[in-house]
C-alpha cells in the first residue's frame, strides 16, 4: 500500500544561496469508497488510517449509524490510488441503494453525496451532554498533545490534524490527512473503533472551523469543538443550533469561545462596564 510520505528533491534558497537538498511531502492520493462494489465518492487524501476513514465518512454521510453497521473494511490498490471497499450489514446496504436513486452524484469534497443546497445546510443532531465542561487547562493540554502527537506534519509540515481529548484521560487518538475535513473524519472513525462516544469527550483540530467540520464533530456527538484558527459565520450559527461549544484561536494560552461558553469554566470573568 502507498506509503503515507516519501522525500522529493529541491532547491532552496537559504541566506542568499541555491543549494540542492531534499525534503518529505506528504502522499495525496484518490481514495475511492465503494460500497457493495459500486463507487459512491473519491477523495482526495492521505493514504494511512483507511479503515477509519471509512468509517468516520460513512457516518458523517449517514450512511451507518454505528460502526456496527459494517461488516468488514478492505483498502485495495487500484491503479494511481486506492478503492476502499465496505461492507455494509443488510439494513445499511438497503438504504444505500435507495439514497443512490435520489442522487445527483458525489463530489470530491468536504460534503461528498450531498443532493441539494439544502443538505449542505442541513441540520445537525443536538449535542445535548448534562454536566460536561472542559477547564481552560484542558484546552492548552489538548491543543498541546495534539501538536506534539502530529509525526506526519513534523515530518512534512503540511498536514491537518484531529485529535479527541478526554478531560483526565488524555488525547484518546490523532489522525492527519492532507484535507482537514478527511482528518476528521478519520478521527471519528478512530473513536468508534476504539469503542467510546464523542459526549466523553472534545475534538480538537488544527484547521479553520468550516461548517463541515462543526457537522462531523456534531454528528458524532462532541460537545466541544476547538481549533488554532477562526470559525465561518456558518460554523457559528450552526454550532449554536446543535448546542456545540465552538472554540477557536486556540493558541498558546489564549482561545476564543464563540457558542456555548457555560462549558468552559475555571477563568475570571472580567468586569463589563
Amino acid at each position: 500500500m502507498t506509503k503515507a510520505s516519501r522525500a522529493v528533491r529541491e532547491k532552496r534558497f537559504q541566506a542568499g544561496v541555491i543549494t540542492a537538498a531534499s525534503r518529505i511531502v506528504p502522499e495525496e492520493v484518490p481514495i475511492a469508497f465503494s460500497y457493495g462494489g459500486s463507487t459512491h465518492a473519491v477523495m482526495m487524501g492521505t493514504p494511512q488510517d483507511l479503515e477509519d476513514f471509512a468509517l468516520g465518512f460513512s457516518l458523517a454521510e449517514g450512511i451507518i449509524t454505528s460502526a456496527a453497521d459494517v461488516l468488514s473494511v478492505e483498502p485495495v490498490e487500484a491503479g494511481a490510488g486506492i478503492d476502499v471497499q465496505v461492507t455494509l450489514q443488510d439494513d445499511s446496504a438497503e438504504a444505500l441503494v435507495a439514497r443512490r436513486r435520489r442522487m445527483a452524484g458525489p463530489v470530491g469534497c468536504g460534503l461528498c453525496g450531498i443532493e441539494s443546497i439544502e443538505q449542505a445546510t442541513r441540520q445537525v443532531p443536538q449535542v445535548t451532554v448534562p454536566g460536561f465542561s472542559v477547564t481552560p487547562e484542558h484546552i492548552h493540554e489538548a491543543m498541546r498533545a495534539l501538536g506534539r502527537a502530529q509525526s506526519l506534519n513534523r515530518e512534512t509540515h503540511a498536514v491537518h490534524g484531529a485529535g479527541f481529548f478526554i478531560p483526565g484521560e488524555g488525547l484518546l487518538a490523532i489522525r492527519e490527512d492532507v484535507g482537514r475535513h478527511n482528518a476528521l473524519d478519520k478521527l471519528v472513525g478512530a473513536v468508534l473503533r476504539a469503542g467510546r462516544k464523542g459526549d466523553e469527550g472534545m475534538v480538537v483540530v488544527t484547521s479553520r472551523l468550516s461548517v463541515e467540520m462543526v457537522q462531523k464533530a456534531a454528528i458524532l456527538g462532541a460537545p466541544v469543538l476547538a481549533a488554532i484558527s477562526a470559525p465561518t459565520a456558518l460554523a457559528i450559527e450552526t454550532a449554536e443550533a446543535a448546542g456545540m461549544t465552538l472554540i477557536g484561536i486556540a493558541r498558546g494560552e489564549d482561545f476564543e469561545i464563540f457558542t456555548r461558553p457555560d462549558r468552559v469554566t475555571g477563568g475570571d470573568e472580567a468586569d463589563v462596564a
